[in-house]
């Protein structure tokens, strides 16, 4: 268990900012983020989890659990194998994973959560504007539809909310996604950055100054 992956994980309802921010953090020296919708599209198609996704995708159905959690491994083992995640010196930033209670405690095993930051919006109508506007900005004509948006919230609080519940409340940490991305960035870092510091002081982080 001591080799799990040092993880923050990013949560949140649709919408909320979760992919905005990874995608900044990920530049940060010493964090390492890794999308969920990251692993699927880099997926090879004609190998046997490839062809097992297809399977579910080209009916729209949902990737199941079990599923998703060995194309996450495959995933994260190969960028380990590529040096471009560092375990012993990056922190992981998870964003989209877990998605459900069933996937948490199948991650159990290979993540030692550190932190999970709970971005949060209680204005409903202000999120659902902000995807319908980053819809038509990046084509994704799906998101444009309200009703669609709106199924998506119901199932994020269906499915995904009770996740929260999983973590102990000490690891938990609301941060309001009410303002501009840097703003944002800033009440992140203010909970992340001493968790970094802890663990580049940390001997066992492989820092060669501890």
């Amino acid at each position: 268990m001591s080799d799990r992956y040092k993880t923050i994980l990013l949560f949140g309802a649709p919408g909320v900012g979760k992919g905005t921010q990874g995608k900044i953090l990920g530049h940060v020296p010493g964090f390492y983020h890794l999308a969920c919708g990251d692993v699927f599209r880099s997926l090879d198609m004609t190998s046997e989890l490839g062809a097992k996704f297809l399977e579910y995708s080209s009916r729209g159905e949902l990737v199941p659990d079990e599923l998703t959690i060995a194309m996450w491994k495959q995933n994260i083992h190969a960028q380990t194998v590529l040096s471009i995640y560092k375990p012993k010196q990056d922190l992981l930033i998870l964003d989209g994973i877990p998605r459900s209670l069933a996937q948490a405690k199948a991650l159990e095993p290979y993540l030692e959560v550190l932190c999970v930051v709970h971005l949060v919006c209680r204005d409903v109508d202000a999120m659902v504007m902000r995807m319908r506007r980053r819809a038509l900005k990046e084509n994704r004509m799906d998101d444009a539809d309200e009703k669609v948006i709106r199924r998506r919230f119901d199932v994020y609080q269906r499915e995904t909310a009770p996740v929260l519940g999983y973590y102990p409340k000490s690891v938990v940490r609301e941060v309001d996604s009410v303002g501009s991305p840097a703003v944002i960035l800033q009440r992140i870092l203010d909970i992340l950055a001493p968790i970094q510091d802890a663990h580049f002081r940390n001997p066992l982080a492989g820092d060669p100054k501890a």
